[in-house]
């Protein structure tokens, strides 16, 4: 069970203290994110490398062992958080349903909020089931990146008339191969920042829509065509909409946490709406997201200014999540151990083994090459299925 700590009043600006104090939490920073990075640098090549061939024999069963593979490495970053720099996680609202095939939307406070929310996805879900649209530029990035391709992320190019056709490839391919997934999706574009803040007011103004203060005015069309496609694919059974908030530190960007500025507490509320709540046209269901941020409005300027802060009073979620404490503390011990065990390995390996520096060296290639020539591996997935599916459909015709 989750409770709402009480604490003092703070600025919403993060101030660091004495030179010495800012390099021993920047030192700790760096642990965090050269951790992250060498876990799934690594991981990418030894955990996910091996399996890449499985692809080209069966997409479906690809899917679902590197789905399991890389939900290790996402409860790295929730070890880390809680255990090494001890974060707060309180959740409160509906909860969810364990397994279940759902669209999350959530506000964007910050650039790090996808990551943060795999403290919640612990408890009340699976991690395996999670995807995120998110724009294309991050599949590059080593590691980080690879592990996202691998992970069948789906990458936007925030231009509408090609990401659509894409879109619609990725969740007919889920519908395809029946895997459940939850997708993450930040309707709101960007994060909340003053230069953010400012379009989203001149946007407000244009449309005679109020102006916010906590929240951005969301961008409906990617939202209807998912939840139709996915209702279409009868593969959604809810939406989650998720309202996250920072009572102390609110880290910005990635050099926030680099620098060690972790958020002492991170505050989810959940509200879940079953799909057959949902309107059913287009324009409803524009009208339905627009009305929800208006809540996330009300609700993030109620917690900001009650004391304590808190979105339910009682701090408990109504459903309880599917995981106990005692459960969520042996799965963060386990991966911290695992995670560090690994990482050593690894470099021990390289170290002492030319074998391994080959397979290293190989594999390197392969990500690079790839990335170059198709573009994704997620793109080689899609193709892949589009083959074995054009071949069933062969047979069946003969």
């Amino acid at each position: 069970m989750f409770l709402i700590i009480p604490f003092r009043p703070h600025s919403r600006v993060c101030r660091c203290g004495p030179a010495s104090e800012q390099m021993a939490v920047s030192a700790r920073g760096l642990y965090f994110v050269v951790t992250l990075f060498l876990g799934s640098f690594f991981g990418s090549i030894f955990m996910l490398g091996p399996v890449l061939p499985l692809m080209f024999l069966s997409p479906a069963w690809y899917r679902w062992i590197t789905d399991r593979i890389v939900a290790t490495w996402l409860t790295l970053p929730v070890s880390l958080l809680e255990l090494v720099f001890g974060v707060k996680v309180v959740i409160t609202g509906d909860g969810f349903i364990p397994g279940e095939r759902s669209v999350i939307i959530m506000n964007h406070r910050t650039r790090l909020d996808w990551m943060f929310l795999w403290c919640c996805l612990l408890r009340y879900s699976y991690l395996r089931l999670e995807k995120i649209c998110l724009k294309a530029a991050l599949k590059a990035v080593p590691g980080f990146g690879w592990a996202m391709q691998v992970a069948c992320f789906v990458f936007i190019q925030r231009r509408w008339v090609e990401d659509k056709k894409h879109m619609e490839n990725m969740l007919d391919y889920f519908c395809d191969i029946r895997e459940p997934l939850q997708l993450l999706l930040f309707p709101e574009g960007t994060d909340l920042t003053e230069n953010t803040r400012q379009r989203s007011d001149a946007f407000a103004a244009q449309n005679g829509l109020p102006k916010f203060e906590y929240v951005l005015h969301p961008r409906t069309t990617g939202f209807t065509f998912i939840v139709d496609r996915l209702r279409k694919g009868d593969n959604l059974d809810a939406v989650h909409d998720i309202t996250v908030a920072y009572p102390k530190n609110i880290p910005q960007t990635e050099r926030h946490l680099i620098l060690g500025l972790f958020p002492r507490e991170i505050h989810f509320h959940v509200r879940r709406y079953s799909v057959t709540s949902l309107p059913s046209s287009s324009s409803d269901l524009e009208s339905w997201c627009r009305d929800r941020w208006a809540e996330k409005e009300t609700r993030l300027h109620d917690f900001y200014s009650a004391q304590p802060r808190g979105f339910d009073r009682e701090g408990v979620a109504r459903v309880p999540p599917c995981k106990t404490e005692l459960r969520v503390a042996l799965i963060k011990a386990a991966s911290l151990l695992y995670w560090s065990s690994f990482i050593a390995l690894c470099f021990t390996g390289l170290w002492l083994w030319p074998p391994f520096r080959l397979y290293f060296v190989l594999m390197v290639g392969v990500f690079v090459a790839q990335q170059k020539l198709i573009g994704g591996l997620e793109l080689l997935e899609l193709s892949c299925h589009r083959y074995w599916k054009s071949m069933a459909t062969d047979e069946k015709m003969k």
